[in-house]
């Protein structure tokens, strides 16, 4: 019904209809589909939350004389070495140098590479300090200097798995208190949390990938990104309802944009006691209605979303896949689910409200023409599995 190439030009001239992935619910109930295919140009989905798989390729430029840095740590945080002279890759789990993480039990994780990225973004003034064997081309063995994002060539952010398209809702089964990248679980389920902006989030707006995939522009903390590739773990090929809706994580994408161009409220390094460091992360996707079939689909609510409650004192870690019970995101949101005739209080990772403000200020760049749509130049899998890790013995 509609291409790429129009609904860009109703961008370019300010006359593009968009709505926000909440918004559309309502507009289509008072307008019916077809009606609402035809006026609607772009729905907006967005989601904020922590985002463990990511990180940032840096560039430091040449020192006199130079150096091939083989080992680096900014702010005492490790970075990645292994590529050419003056680039690192910085991960936003890895933990500051002298870091007792869990020694004393539950460790508190106060500082890591997703501070360190926050940081960046945020214009502060870091510390590189850096190391190298030294060459005939690269002379310096050692260099301690201090930077801000400007002094870098590039700062790229580079995640392998965003967004996932739907997750675990963490309960605890055990006597005693765990500490999880889902949070801290309360024993015998006193308490469940949840990370998904549900009806808001891109991948459950286009639950089989109709319009987002490889090359599809992003919003990524405020800066223009695109999607480079499908993200680690991507599955799409799970279990879905009759809608195609799936109940498990299934798809993922692996985004990247410069940081240079990042709004510092949408990145947020992520203490989590007794687990680890993370990076929470705002992302904003736009679908551009193509057809019916695309609209209803971004009509998905949040009592059509199902989640599985997973338990992480033992089925989680012990990897057996078991679930206990399926629960919808209406259950979740309203802050208290009932699992086997109990009533367990909820609590969310991910802020809907912060997804919400990036789906308008994403649907208000669309408006002033600041923002195109791209179609992907290749769609996403819908059949793959995640496979797992087999502990084998060395081959004879």
């Amino acid at each position: 019904m509609k291409t790429y190439e129009q609904i860009n030009d109703r961008i370019e001239s300010g006359k593009a209809v968009v709505l926000t992935a909440e918004e559309i619910i309502d507009y289509v109930d008072r307008k019916g589909l077809a009606a609402a295919a035809q006026e609607v140009d772009v729905v907006t989905t967005a989601t904020f939350g922590p985002m463990c798989s990511s990180g940032c390729v840096l560039n430091f430029g040449h020192s006199k004389p130079k150096i091939r840095m083989t080992e680096a740590w900014i702010q005492d945080v490790l970075v990645y070495t292994g590529l050419a002279a003056v680039d690192v890759y910085l991960g936003a789990t890895q933990l500051r140098h002298g870091d007792s993480a869990n020694m004393y039990h539950p460790g508190e994780f106060r500082y890591g590479g997703a501070h360190v990225i926050e940081d960046l973004v945020a214009g502060k003034t870091l510390q590189l300090f850096a190391l190298s064997y030294g060459t005939d081309c690269y002379p310096l063995r050692e260099i301690r200097t201090y930077f801000t994002i400007n002094d870098l060539n590039q700062a790229t952010m580079t995640n392998p798995r965003n967004c996932y398209q739907n997750y675990n809702v963490a309960i605890n089964n055990s006597d005693k208190t765990i500490y999880t990248y889902m949070g801290t679980l309360e024993p015998q389920r006193k308490n469940a949390n949840y990370c998904s902006a549900g009806q808001l989030s891109p991948l459950l707006n286009d639950p089989l990938y109709e319009t987002i995939g490889i090359g599809t522009r992003v919003w990524l903390a405020g800066a223009h990104g695109h999607v480079y590739c499908e993200g680690t773990q991507h599955a799409g090929g799970g279990a879905r309802t009759p809608d195609g809706v799936p109940t498990g994580g299934a798809g993922t994408l692996a985004l990247t944009a410069d940081m240079k161009c990042m709004k510092p409220e949408f990145v947020r390094g992520v203490s989590l006691r007794g687990y680890g460091v993370s990076l929470a992360l705002g992302v904003g996707i736009p679908i551009p209605i193509l057809n019916e079939q695309v609209l209803k689909r971004t009509c998905v609510r949040d009592r059509d979303i199902l989640a599985p409650v997973v338990d992480y004192s033992h089925e989680y870690p012990q990897n057996t896949g078991k679930v206990v019970a399926q629960v919808n995101y209406e259950q979740l949101r309203s802050g208290r689910i009932e699992i086997e005739g109990k009533q367990i209080a909820v609590g969310s990772l991910s802020s809907y409200y912060k997804a919400l403000e990036i789906a308008n200020l994403l649907a208000d760049e669309i408006r002033r023409g600041d923002f195109r749509l791209s179609q992907p130049l290749a769609y996403l899998p819908k059949d793959t599995t995640m496979k797992p890790l087999v502990a084998r013995e060395k081959p004879a």
